[in-house]
């Protein structure tokens, strides 16, 4: 694990915080992603107790991989997550109860209000976001700011596919662009819009594709792009033949899947 920022998902049910922590996982294997869900009792609800341990652990697990990070400078940094600039913990919950419980959880403990922020996001679309943010080394408030933003990018996704979503991408500066099909049957699916956007947020050019921002997960998958469908890749900036010509690889290759 190299992020410094992890992610707590809090939900009434253990089996879904399970999965929302799953699939956020293999969108960004470098984050640490913590499922916590069910009542004290096994069945639905919410446990402090097991909020307030499962928060320590993931600070606990995040300060040790900032010490074995520092290792070669001799102990640079402390032995509390407080020691990782910019890192801490993300938490969402499913529903409104589970976000009282967490705040109760902070509230009563100020070691990890120091730590922990709470996001106002989709449960699934807020994690995926914000996991993947993390994945690129991101500090707590721009990994926070992802997942609240899901929400918006949600529900203007076509806004993002319009007229005014191109000509900003174009008013860049010199451009270059190309075209792929979609070869893998699923499509741009989770996990593959994740490893685009993993490689465009690595890229010094702005890209989109089909007109939205490549660098977002959330935007790709709501695409919808399957098998077979065209996909035109933009970028403006320095290295923007070379983006699309990245870019256009890695769907032409089929992720893995053809």
């Amino acid at each position: 694990m190299t992020a410094r920022v992890a992610l707590v998902l809090v939900s009434h049910s253990a089996d879904l915080a399970r999965g929302a922590a799953e699939l956020a996982g293999q969108m960004a294997p470098d984050v640490l992603v913590r499922g916590v869900g069910g009542g004290p009792d096994g069945g639905l609800g919410t446990s402090l107790d097991a909020i307030q341990k499962n928060l320590s652990e993931v600070l606990a697990a995040l300060a040790d991989a900032a010490l074995a990070d520092a290792a070669p400078a001799r102990g640079a940094l402390g032995s509390s997550a407080s020691g990782t600039p910019g890192g801490g913990v993300v938490v969402l919950g499913d529903l409104g109860s589970s976000v009282l419980t967490v705040e109760a959880a902070l509230e009563l403990d100020e070691s990890l209000a120091e730590r922990v922020v709470l996001a106002r996001a989709p449960f699934v679309e807020g994690a995926v976001a914000a996991a993947v943010t993390a994945h690129g080394g991101a500090d707590l408030d721009t990994v926070l700011e992802s997942a609240n933003a899901s929400v918006r990018m949600f529900a203007a996704i076509e806004a993002a596919q319009s007229a005014e979503a191109s000509e900003a991408a174009s008013a860049g500066g010199a451009g270059s662009s190309g075209t792929v099909t979609v070869r893998n049957p699923l499509g741009l699916h989770a996990r593959p819009a994740a490893l685009v956007s993993r490689k465009v947020a690595e890229l010094g050019a702005t890209v989109t594709i089909d007109g939205v921002d490549a660098s977002s997960v959330l935007q790709l998958m709501a695409l919808g792009a399957t098998q077979g469908r065209e996909l035109l890749v933009e970028a403006t900036g320095d290295g923007a033949a070379e983006a699309v010509a990245s870019v256009v690889a890695m769907i032409d290759a089929g992720f893995g899947e053809v």
